[in-house]
Order: structure tokens, then C-alpha cells, then sequence
């Protein structure tokens, strides 16, 4: 994905009220941050924030965390939350290898992958938000029934997904390889930018939800 860089970005998200500026700061204190306790869901990796705000306003009695690593993209989010501010949503500016750093053990309950960055190359592997490299990092931070759910239109990058399973210790709860014409797994299921984009095209959506 090519980002087209708007000028000032950064210091816009320093100067927003949405946005954790000090994350690293709050690890195992989030629900003191959300001021209750109930559980917490985070989107790594959530663009320009669509799924995650519609998320956070069909369900008020989930906390919800939004992390993108580029400033352009997660303006986007901010601007949208100045015009319809949830009070169940936050949202992170920080590269996802940092994840440990920001949330203590078992303090999520749901991780939300969508359209992650594919990094085809093989010597990326490990870059790639589903492997078991990520996989490992999520399994510190989850609770002990917490659930990854994934979803891509990239068929290489889910096959890569179910083979990173077993040697991480996961094991898929439910799995679809064509989410929009699958009735039990579309039920209740908010779209992203991208997967209404890539279905009206006729792409099939991969989806799964993984367990320990």
C-alpha cells in the first residue's frame, strides 16, 4: 500500500485528545484509562479506523484499542472521531512489535487482524501480523480464553496463517475461505474499508478465529 504523506500528520495526532501518547505508560492499567471493567479489544493495524469505530459503537460494553503504525493513515481515524467521539474507543500511534510493551499479561481479550500487510518475500516472513513470531507476542498479552480474528482477501497470506498455527501453539476455533457467502461466520460481521471494497469486486474473504 502506497501512503501519500500529508504534511503535519504527526504533530495533529500529538494534539489529539483520541490518541494515547504515552502508551507504554498504561501497560496493565487500562481499564483505569477507560475508568471500568470491562474487557478490552484491540485492532492491529486499523487503517483509517471504520471497523474498530463501528465496533466500539454497536458494543459499549467492550473497551476498544486501535493501533496503526503510520501517522497519515491514523489521522484519518482521529478526524472522523472529532466528528463522532466514542467513549469506549482509544487509539495508539506504535509499531506492533511493540505490543508486549503497552498491555500486560492477560490484559486483552480479543485481537482483531484485517488486511494486514501481506510482506511476500519470503526473508519478511516474520513481519507478516499473523506469524508465529506475532502469534507468540499475542499469546502474552491475551487472556487465557482470549481469540485472534483474521481477515484477508490475500489467499497466500491466509494459507501462510493456518501453517503458522501448530508450530505456535494455536488452534482454529472456526475458519471460512469465502466469509460473505458462509452464513454462520457472516452473522454480526462489520466490514473494513478494504474487504467492502475487495467483496464488491467479487474477491472472496478469508476469515479465521483462532484459540489456544
Amino acid at each position: 500500500m502506497r501512503l501519500r504523506n500529508v504534511t503535519g500528520s504527526r504533530e495533529m495526532i500529538a494534539d489529539s485528545r483520541f490518541v494515547v501518547h504515552e502508551p507504554f505508560e498504561l501497560k496493565g492499567k487500562w481499564q483505569e484509562e477507560f475508568g471500568n471493567e470491562n474487557p478490552i479489544h484491540i485492532e492491529i493495524g486499523m487503517g483509517k479506523g471504520r471497523f474498530i469505530m463501528d465496533l466500539a459503537a454497536s458494543n459499549p460494553g467492550v473497551n476498544y484499542i486501535g493501533i496503526e503504525k503510520y501517522s497519515t493513515v491514523l489521522l484519518r481515524a482521529v478526524q472522523k472521531l472529532e466528528q463522532n467521539e466514542l467513549f469506549n474507543l482509544r487509539l495508539i500511534r506504535m509499531d506492533a512489535e511493540d505490543i508486549c510493551e503497552a498491555f500486560d499479561t492477560a490484559e486483552v481479550q480479543r485481537i482483531y487482524l484485517n488486511f494486514s500487510d501481506p510482506w511476500p518475500k519470503d526473508r519478511h516472513a516474520k513481519r507478516r501480523l499473523p506469524s508465529r513470531q506475532f502469534l507468540e507476542r499475542y499469546g502474552k498479552i491475551l487472556d487465557k480464553d482470549g481469540k485472534i480474528e483474521f481477515k484477508t482477501d490475500n489467499e497466500a497470506l491466509f494459507d501462510f496463517s493456518l501453517g503458522e498455527l501448530e508450530p505456535a501453539g494455536w488452534r482454529l476455533e472456526a475458519v471460512t475461505r469465502d466469509l460473505h457467502h458462509d452464513e454462520k461466520m457472516l452473522e454480526g460481521n462489520i466490514m473494513t474499508e478494504y474487504e467492502e471494497r475487495f467483496s464488491s469486486m467479487g474477491n472472496p474473504i478469508y476469515k479465521s478465529i483462532i484459540v489456544r
